[in-house]
């Protein structure tokens, strides 16, 4: 009630990017008294029977915090705290890169969606280790990405080096060829490109953390035909993939309540939050068909209460993640999704 009425309103009297840099700093500040953290965790542990067993290891709670809100690896532990049963990072670059000019993040209220073009903007792989070389309780995704000046030709170096620097610190690791917003780069979902970038990358972990294995999933976009969700399925099981993260944001701008003048402003730009729903429930469902029990799939898109979780787990998936919904709904919007979730089971 205190976010929705008083917080909220306040933050939205900002800039959408310079109220998620406040989120952020905020994070940081629970971060720095670390007995803080362990009276949250306490307070905000998802129940015992919300535990799942995925991906060589069992997590408090199937709903995580999607890539993209913790960018640089700087606030896991705090968002682990507040109810996620697992944080994932990113999308890290080799290069820090600045991203997409500003304005390039955008609210549409009466959608519960918002508009970005970030652009992959983080500090590099070299600043994200000094936190994730420290001790951790948060079970940790790690998003791979390539620099946007880097041709596509040479994108495989970039995922090569973002894997044998992230790996050993990874639950999992994601290769991301999704974003609408670094250009080109969802060429990289076409097959031909796709297998020896994963086979790259497979390899490198490999050799990086022999002592273990370290899970690799490929994100994909949610604006793929019926045909290429197909043959990336496949290409999965061929190479024996860990599981698939279904969906990234889309271009698409169906059947949005906002004025259209106000969408039109925005401009370009991945649409992520409810109006997702439908289309990343539908490929969740196609993907779950295809690949069978040989895959862990990760739901997310458009994911806004505990009813969205448990249709997600009932079409297949095994986890599922969530991050507008955190900006709408506020820093207890896990633990309250989670508490709903136990309520349902009894």
């Amino acid at each position: 009630m205190l976010y929705r009425y008083l917080l909220r309103p306040l933050l939205y009297c900002l800039p959408a990017e310079t109220a998620h840099h406040m989120a952020i700093a905020t994070l940081k500040l629970m971060q720095w008294v670390p007995f803080k953290l362990a009276i949250l965790r306490r307070l905000f542990k998802p129940h015992p029977k919300l535990a799942v067993q995925a991906l060589g290891r069992v997590w408090s709670s199937p709903l995580g915090l999607a890539a993209g809100f913790d960018k640089d690896a700087q606030v896991f532990e705090a968002l682990h705290a507040l109810g996620f049963g697992f944080v994932e990072v990113g999308t890290l670059t080799p290069k820090a890169q600045p991203g997409n000019p500003k304005p390039r993040l955008f609210r549409l209220p009466r959608d519960r969606a918002l508009i970005n073009r970030m652009g992959f903007n983080n500090q590099g792989i070299e600043q994200a280790l000094k936190q994730l070389k420290q001790r951790r309780h948060a079970p940790l995704g790690i998003n791979i990405g390539k620099n946007k000046n880097t041709p596509l030709e040479h994108a495989q170096k970039d995922y090569i080096k973002g894997a044998h620097a992230l790996a050993p610190y990874a639950d999992y690791v994601v290769v991301n060829v999704s974003s609408p917003n670094t250009p080109g780069l969802r060429d990289l979902q076409a097959v031909d490109y796709l297998r020896p970038l994963l086979q790259a990358v497979r390899h490198t972990i490999n050799e990086r953390v022999p002592e273990r294995h370290v899970p690799l999933l490929l994100k994909i976009a949610p604006d793929l035909s019926d045909a290429e969700l197909d043959a990336i399925a496949d290409l999965a099981i061929e190479l024996k993939l860990d599981g698939i993260i279904a969906t990234n944001t889309t271009n698409t701008r169906d059947q949005l309540q906002s004025p259209a003048t106000h969408v039109a402003q925005c401009g370009a730009g991945g649409l992520s939050g409810a109006p997702l729903k439908a289309r990343a429930l539908t490929v969740l469902r196609q993907l779950r068909a295809r690949v069978g029990n040989e895959l862990v799939l990760i739901a997310v898109g458009g994911i806004q209460n505990a009813q969205d979780v448990r249709e997600r787990l009932q079409a297949g998936a095994t986890l599922v993640q969530a991050y507008t919904a955190l900006v709408y709904q506020g820093p207890l919007w896990a633990w309250r999704v989670n508490r709903e979730l136990v309520a349902g089971l009894s």
